[in-house]
């Protein structure tokens, strides 16, 4: 696979700050282009030990207002005001990080009692809004993930300004030689806590469903995982 992303895998509460300046240069190449569709930065980080890095100063929600999958307006802070929330940015014709990071995502949330799963907020935005309409998000988020997963799109400068509110860089989509897409985005997914609305919690494209299965449920009561 030739798709690549580096996060920091610290153990130890990261500083938010670092984060910032650090996931802004951290991109994924998605779409199957050929290797010039590299990461246009390596940060380095000490070997991974858990799949969470807590955050020491929790990111703000940002300030996001898209159209959801039935084309209603969708205020991101507050639709999500109060609830455990998990945000990713991405798109659906990703060959391959994205779909398994939502399918990840979606199999955990089933191993939750019914009454987590209905407190559970999970957004995806995508970083290709041209392709990327109401309706085909709602219909790659049904097959993909899960019918109840929330799929934004909008205007592509909205989306990339609220995706740097949480350092998370995305590039424009770019058309390759052999007509194939290319969509370089960060690929963490942040969680929220009901308790503070504070991003207080990274996982990076390598968490798997066992990593979200074991951390759901004390996210969802805001507390560390």
């Amino acid at each position: 696979m030739r798709t690549k992303t580096v996060t920091s895998r610290k153990k130890a509460v990261a500083s938010a700050a670092a984060l910032v300046a650090a996931l802004a240069l951290t991109l994924t190449a998605c779409g199957g282009g050929d290797d010039s569709a590299k990461p246009v930065a390596d940060v380095s980080a000490e070997p991974k030990t858990q799949a969470a890095t807590v955050l020491d100063t929790p990111f703000k929600k940002p300030n996001l207002v898209l159209k959801d999958t039935k084309g209603e307006s969708y205020d991101f802070r507050e639709a999500t005001k109060g609830k455990p929330t998990l945000i990713y940015f991405g798109y659906t014709n990703c060959p391959d990080v994205c779909p398994t990071t939502i399918s990840n995502i979606a199999i955990a949330r089933k191993s939750l009692p019914k009454a987590d799963q209905d407190k559970l907020q999970v957004v995806f935005v995508t970083t290709d809004p041209e392709r990327d309409t109401s309706a085909e998000l709602g219909k790659w988020l049904a097959s993909a993930g899960d019918p109840s997963f929330v799929g934004l799109t909008g205007d592509f400068p909205t989306i990339q300004a609220g995706a740097r509110q949480l350092g998370i860089g995305i590039d424009a989509p770019k058309k390759e030689k052999d007509g194939t897409v290319v969509s370089m985005h960060g690929a963490q997914v942040i969680a929220f806590s009901p308790k503070t609305d504070g991003g207080y919690v990274l996982y990076g494209e390598d968490a798997s469903s066992d990593d979200y299965a074991k951390d759901l449920p004390k996210l969802i009561k805001g507390e560390t995982p």
